[in-house]
């Protein structure tokens, strides 16, 4: 019986240890410093080797590698799906793997994979705006920032965004819509106010051309 007790304590303390080291290593890489998070992450993963987390934290400091980790990044971001395949933050991972390769289709599809799994995912909703620019392809993004936004009215980093792909989508009036109320949010945005001064030029030809052919 004391035995089985002891089992028992030693598997709650080491439970305990894995959370404070895999939360130490998530301070320790939010501060940039990335040596002594991989340390706690190799630390947690020894502990409870079929948790995800560890692995996608190995793979963000992989990412940030001067050496160009991609691959040691893809590796752990790949064992941290196979441990949960509802892992979004291995979906993520993938994909900005993928990103930094120039392999934007296949960093597309994890970043909707990712979202299709938690749709709050910030990183992953401004990646998906970044490889829809580059493969010119918007509709599934708009949707995705329009979703994001209904949860977070206000979102500047969003609006952003979402009002340059209602602008290359051809929807004027909804991207000065959106600029607008971002501007009344943060008047001193200068990259907002740019974009609005050329919506409204497009807007003013699209009307010179209507009258035009009228």
């Amino acid at each position: 019986m004391d035995i089985t007790n002891n089992d028992a304590e030693q598997q709650q303390d080491s439970t305990q240890d894995y959370g404070v080291l895999q939360e130490l290593g998530d301070c320790y890489a939010s501060v940039g410093n990335y040596e002594e998070a991989q340390k706690c992450y190799a630390k947690a993963a020894g502990l409870e080797p079929d948790e995800p987390g560890p692995y996608v934290g190995l793979g963000v400091v992989a990412l940030q590698s001067a050496n160009g980790g991609l691959d040691d990044a893809e590796i752990a971001f790949r064992v941290a799906r196979r441990l949960d395949a509802g892992c979004s933050k291995a979906y993520a991972g993938l994909a900005m793997v993928a990103q930094q390769r120039a392999d934007y289709k296949k960093a597309f599809d994890m970043y909707l994979k990712c979202l299709e799994l938690d749709i709050d995912n910030l990183v992953a909703l401004l990646g998906l705006f970044q490889t829809s620019c580059q493969m010119g392809s918007f509709a599934k993004v708009i949707h995705y920032l329009e979703l994001y936004l209904n949860m977070h009215p206000g979102d500047t980093s969003v609006m952003f965004p979402l009002a340059a792909l209602y602008m290359k989508d051809g929807r004027l009036e909804r991207a000065k819509k959106m600029l607008l109320e971002l501007l009344d949010l943060d008047p001193d945005n200068n990259d907002a106010a740019g974009l609005l001064e050329e919506v409204e030029h497009c807007l003013a030809k699209a009307r010179q051309k209507g009258v035009q052919a009228g």
